[in-house]
């Protein structure tokens, strides 16, 4: 599609803010007003479109998207939304680990065990901790405390959990995410202990390293999405 408009601003409406090309406001993908909650994320979005060229990539559009999401999609059903993510929580990847023998393992130790240590003082609650693949459940505590984490996230902030936790395979790692002070580089390292590991075996492949550092950004981008709302 070809660039359409000059000018892009922000105004504020309905108590929010809302990105406006040639003075008209912006509507989500499914016909709502695309009206954000701080002037900071609408200032992001303003930038994906005036930083657009003549012909409009839509791949630079991920905030935008995901405000769309969260308007079009999480809003009107938000518990949808939590219930979606609690398979994350149930299998976390963080929790299963090699045999504790294998040289992965420590690896995984090294990495891991800080954020599950870290998300069990948070919650106060214990996570299972399991050797090889066969699932064994997490607590129904640890399970009802996380679903209580979820309760008073924003649809904004749902959304960018949405691409965190299944980006990472880990709620864990999701909800972390969401902490403005995270490391999101180390973050991102931890979620792909495993992929990583098999590269330092057999050699990096160039277009496995490329995949992950597209998974990484976008990990980013919805990190930044949850830190400008």
């Amino acid at each position: 599609m070809k660039r359409f408009y000059k000018d892009v601003t922000v105004s504020s409406e309905d108590g929010g803010f809302r990105v406006c090309l040639d003075g008209r406001g912006i509507r989500t993908q499914g016909g709502n007003p695309q009206i954000v909650p701080s002037a900071a994320l609408a200032q992001a979005m303003a930038a994906e479109w005036a930083d657009q060229g003549e012909t409009l990539d839509t791949a630079r559009f991920a905030f935008r998207d995901m405000a769309d999401y969260a308007i079009d999609v999480v809003a009107p059903a938000p518990d949808t939304a939590r219930a979606d993510l609690m398979p994350y929580a149930e299998t976390d990847t963080l929790c299963y680990r090699a045999e504790p023998d294998e040289p992965l393992a420590a690896r995984q130790r090294l990495l891991w065990e800080p954020l599950v240590t870290m998300a069990e003082a948070r919650h106060g609650v214990p996570f299972t901790r399991v050797s090889g693949v066969m699932h064994k459940p997490q607590p129904e505590a640890t399970l009802s405390a996380l679903r209580a984490a979820l309760d008073p996230l924003s649809p904004f902030a749902l959304a960018a959990l949405r691409n965190t936790t299944s980006l990472a395979a880990s709620l864990i790692i999701g909800l972390a995410a969401l902490d403005p002070e995270a490391d999101l580089v180390a973050l991102w390292d931890a979620a792909c202990v495993e992929e990583d590991w098999q590269a330092e075996l057999w050699g990096k492949d160039e277009q496995a390293q490329a995949h992950r550092a597209r998974r990484g950004q976008a990990f980013a981008t919805a990190a930044r999405f949850a830190r400008l709302l």
